[in-house]
């Protein structure tokens, strides 16, 4: 139990012991790394992109220049080509003399519509079918830009450039390209003013694909961007940033165009030894010792004062919630105020708790004792009147009375087959109703069924929750058509009469009752109990009568048809809800 005293004052509360103990830890770290860090990191930062773009505009210089003079070169060959063209052997021999002079470029080529190159510095026919550049001048002819894993000719990375050709007329003729070796390219390597710290260059076009690079092609995740893709780096101004590359390394990071929404340089460099070195010491190790001392008191005040506090109320609670009704150990003298005062109130909505489920429960004992002798007694009463009938009709002479007596007498112990069977399994709010019809409809078989007449009797029962309102009149209605369908069922060639009952749920919210009989072809269908005769005027019989009654009492209305040797009577109804049975089965409460 909770000991429970004089309130106390401000300094027992949990929040305001949290908030002073975080308060006077985090005091002077944070005005220390406030102060102190966001002046190192910015002033850092700064002066780092800003020396990584200017070393990436020098180191890029040399590409640039190589890059601007092959561009320069297929623009001036592709409009000065066309008229040589015509003679294969003296447009090869002005490109392969262009090679000779100019040792930098790996194959000059002209490429005409047929893709077949028969113009070109290596002398021979070359295919460019396949070349990405050549589909693209096809769709839209243009300057373009594009990377080659393996050469026509040199068998490595190349560079080409493309331009278009046009005739005298102005009608696209095929393109000029221009191919550069990679390892020619290099000419800013992995290099800077420190060794430690090399600059790393790529070059790459608008739409992200790389062109040269002074890495392995095949290595260069450290030299990129882990977070931005290469297209969304393309722009019209300069600019640097900070990030991490692909290999989580942190890289400063400097975008250069060459050539305006064309081609880019992106240099990258490690950070300096302020953000190495320093920025760990400073701009770091405070923030991360805060956020240590952070957590560590955090924790050892959450611990202390709430945690194990909760840890005990909770697992009582869940105890309680899982049917144990021990309380256990909650003492909580140390706990702060709010905490106390839970518990408090915990141990008072147990003890109600507890005594309101023993009431409940004796109640609901009480309740079911008294329900279940009402069954007993009833189906007493109901047996007593059969055998007060049964008794009468020894006394009576005339068939006639006999045979109404013996049907009234069979719908009586009908009834006390029902009541002995809701007193055998029905509670306060549902009953099964497979349990149920399945002893009412071998009652009403053994009843029927003798030497003279033999049936044989097939059932399939849902296992379908119903309301007492609803269980009664569809064990009435299923004693009332057993009888009618055992009184008019007949076999086929000496073969016993044949009955099928089933009740199955349709849908969400709705069940089928359904009992079928066999009849002989040439029976009428007063046969079938659905008309009795009186006279001239046709009327329908008791039991028609009363099978409807019951259906209007479930809210369902009976369906008779006859085909294939059979009669056939279903009733569909909607499914009370089982609250329904719990509001009426509980108890009233106090006004």
């Amino acid at each position: 139990m909770t000991a429970s005293g004089a309130r106390p004052g401000l300094t027992a509360r949990l929040g305001f012991r949290i908030a002073f103990l975080l308060a006077a830890v985090l005091m002077p770290l944070t005005i220390i790394s406030v102060i102190k860090s966001f002046d190192v990191v910015q002033e850092t930062r700064a002066r780092a992109e800003a020396a990584v773009m200017g070393e990436t505009v020098r180191a890029a210089s040399g590409e640039l220049r190589l890059i601007q003079e092959a561009r320069g070169a297929a623009t001036v060959l592709a409009y000065s080509i066309w008229p040589n063209a015509q003679n294969t052997a003296s447009c090869s021999a002005l490109l392969q003399g262009l090679h000779r002079q100019e040792t930098q470029y790996s194959l000059i080529a002209f490429v005409p519509l047929g893709a077949i190159s028969l113009c070109n510095s290596a002398g021979r026919p070359l295919d460019f079918a396949e070349d990405p550049l050549f589909q693209m001048g096809e769709r839209e002819p243009k300057t373009s830009f594009a990377v080659k894993p393996v050469g026509l000719v040199s068998g490595d990375s190349v560079l080409a450039i493309t331009h278009p050709v046009f005739d005298e007329a102005g009608t696209y003729r095929g393109l000029l390209s221009v191919s550069l070796q990679h390892s020619g390219l290099r000419v800013a390597a992995d290099s800077g003013a420190s060794d430690r710290r090399p600059l790393s260059m790529v070059t790459f076009d608008h739409e992200g694909n790389v062109l040269t690079a002074s890495r392995p092609l095949d290595d260069l995740a450290p030299a990129l961007p882990r977070d931005r893709a290469l297209a969304a780096l393309a722009g019209d101004k300069a600019f640097s940033f900070t990030g991490m590359s692909g290999v989580d390394t942190p890289r400063v990071f400097s975008v250069v165009p060459l050539v305006s929404n064309e081609l880019y340089a992106l240099g990258s460099q490690l950070p300096d030894g302020v953000l190495t070195g320093k920025f760990g010491a400073v701009p770091v190790l405070f923030p991360v010792l805060m956020w240590l001392a952070s957590v560590i008191v955090a924790l050892f005040a959450t611990e202390r004062l709430v945690i194990r506090h909760i840890r005990k109320l909770s697992a009582s609670l869940k105890s309680f919630a899982s049917g144990n009704r021990l309380v256990g150990d909650i003492e909580m003298r140390a706990a702060p105020l709010e905490l106390r005062d839970m518990a408090h109130a915990y141990e008072r909505m147990t003890d109600t708790i507890l005594h309101d489920e023993a009431e409940l429960e004796d109640m609901v004992h009480q309740r079911e004792v008294l329900l279940r002798e009402v069954h007993h007694r009833v189906k007493n009463n109901l047996q007593l009147i059969a055998s007060i009938m049964n008794m009468q009709m020894r006394r009576t002479q005339s068939p006639e009375a006999k045979r109404i007596m013996r049907s009234l007498q069979d719908r009586v112990m009908s009834l006390a087959t029902i009541h002995r069977e809701l007193y055998q399994t029905a509670g306060l709010s549902d009953v099964h109703s497979d349990e149920l019809l399945s002893t009412i409809v071998r009652q009403i078989a053994n009843l029927g069924d003798g030497p003279d007449r033999r049936f044989s009797v097939q059932t399939d029962f849902a296992d379908i929750q119903l309301t007492p309102d609803q269980a009664v009149p569809l064990a009435l209605l299923v004693a009332e058509a057993m009888a009618n369908a055992m009184k008019y069922a007949s076999g086929h060639d000496g073969t016993p009469a044949r009955i099928w009952v089933t009740f199955a749920q349709k849908g969400e919210t709705s069940a089928v009752l359904t009992v079928r009989n066999t009849v002989e072809a040439d029976h009428s269908a007063s046969d079938t109990g659905i008309v009795q005769f009186a006279g001239d005027t046709p009327r329908e019989g008791l039991g028609t009568q009363l099978a409807s009654a019951f259906a209007m009492q479930l809210g369902g209305q009976v369906e008779r048809r006859r085909q294939d040797g059979c009669y056939e009577m279903s009733v569909r109804f909607d499914l009370r809800p089982l609250t329904e049975g719990e509001e009426r089965s509980a108890p009233a409460q106090a006004v």
